[in-house]
C-alpha cells in the first residue's frame, strides 16, 4: 500500500526517533524511502561552506543507515526550496505514496512544539501524511527508546464524510495487509445535535424558561437516541466489512461529547499507537484544509496519524 514513502528530514535528534518508529510500515509494504532534505533559499549559501557541507552529509549518511538496518532500499537527497512545496511536488512527480514527518505533542507555550517542518507539510500535502509523534525527552538516550508498533492496534474516527470515506479505503487495505485490530469510532456531537442548547442565545438577552428549556432537551434527547441507532448500524456495516477482508479484531465506539476530547480518550485509554483519518471533516470550509477535529488530534493526541487528504 505504501510502497515506496518521502520523510521529510530534519538535523535534530528527533528526526532519528521518527526513523526509528518505521520498521513497523514493512507490514503495509513499504521497501523505498527517501530521506529529503530540504534548504531555505536563506540557507543555499550556505552550502558553499565545505564544514555545512560536511555536516549535512554527514547527518543524512547516519539517517540512511538507520533504515538500512531495518531492511529498506534508501535514497537520499538534499534539494533547495521550501519543503511544503518540495516534498509534496517530488512526491506527486515521482510517485511516491505516502509522506512522513515528525511531530511533537503541541504545547501551549508555541507552535514550535509541534513542529515547523510538520506544520508545513500537512497544510499543502495532497498525498497521505504519517505523522509520527515524538515522544522521548531530549535529554535521553535514544538507542534506549523502543521501538513502537504502529499498525498493532488502528483507530479509524468517522463523521461519516466524504474525506473519511477516502480515509476509510486506506483502513481496508491495511486489514487486507494484516493489521489484526482496528477501533472504529464515531462521536456524537452535541452542537450539531442542537445548537440552541449547546450555546444559547444569551447574546441576544433571550432567556429560556424552565418549559422551553425542557422541550429542547426532550427534542435534542429524541434526535440524539435517533442519530445512535443510524449511525450505529453505520459502524456495523464498516465493521462488517473489514470482517470480510481479513481476520482482524474489529472494535466499535459510539459516544457523544466533543469529538476531539472522546478520541483522545479512547486513544489514551487503549493506548492506541495510530490514527487514520481524513484532514477535512464534514461540512467544513473547503479553503481550510485541516479540519478542526483533525487540526486538535495531530497537535495534542499522544498517537501517531495518518492524515488521508480531502479531494480538492
Amino acid at each position: 500500500m505504501f510502497k515506496r514513502i518521502v520523510i521529510a528530514s530534519e538535523t535534530s535528534p528527533d528526526a532519528f526517533y521518527v526513523l526509528k518508529q518505521l520498521k513497523s510500515l514493512q507490514k503495509l509494504g513499504t521497501k523505498e524511502c527517501l530521506l529529503l532534505q530540504c534548504l531555505h533559499p536563506h540557507e543555499v549559501k550556505a552550502t558553499l561552506s565545505s564544514q555545512f557541507n560536511a555536516i549535512l552529509e554527514e547527518n543524512l549518511n547516519k539517517q540512511k543507515e538507520v533504515l538500512l538496518e531495518q531492511g529498506f532500499e534508501v535514497q537520499a537527497r538534499v534539494v533547495p526550496g521550501y519543503i511544503r512545496k518540495e516534498v509534496t511536488r517530488i512526491a506527486v512527480e515521482e510517485g511516491y505514496s505516502m509522506i512522513v514527518a515528525g511531530a511533537a505533542e503541541y504545547s501551549l507555550m508555541g507552535e514550535v512544539f509541534f513542529g515547523v517542518v510538520a506544520h508545513e507539510v500537512i497544510h499543502q500535502a495532497s498525498k497521505p501524511v504519517l505523522l509520527i509523534r515524538i515522544a522521548y525527552r531530549p535529554e535521553e538516550d535514544l538507542s534506549t527508546v523502543p521501538e513502537i508498533d504502529l499498525t498493532s492496534h488502528v483507530l479509524f474516527p468517522t463523521d461519516f464524510s466524504e474525506n473519511a470515506g477516502l480515509a476509510f479505503e486506506y483502513v481496508k487495505k491495511m486489514v487486507t495487509d494484516g493489521v489484526k485490530k482496528i477501533t472504529l469510532v464515531h462521536v456524537q456531537d452535541p452542537s450539531r445535535i442542537n445548537p440552541r442548547l449547546a450555546h444559547r442565545v444569551e447574546k441576544y438577552n433571550v432567556i429560556d424558561t424552565p418549559e422551553d428549556l425542557a422541550k429542547e432537551e426532550l427534542l435534542a434527547a429524541e434526535r440524539l437516541e435517533k442519530f445512535n441507532i443510524i449511525d450505529a448500524q453505520r459502524l456495523e456495516d464498516l465493521k462488517k466489512e473489514l470482517q470480510n477482508l481479513g481476520d482482524a479484531e474489529i472494535d466499535i465506539c459510539l459516544l457523544c461529547g466533543s469529538p476531539s476530547v472522546e478520541i483522545m480518550k479512547v486513544i489514551n485509554e487503549r493506548k492506541i499507537p495510530m490514527v487514520v483519518m481524513g484532514s477535512q471533516g464534514r461540512g467544513f470550509v473547503k479553503e481550510v484544509y485541516l479540519g478542526s477535529v483533525s487540526n486538535n488530534l495531530t497537535r495534542h493526541s499522544s498517537a501517531s496519524i495518518l492524515l488521508v487528504p480531502a479531494k480538492r
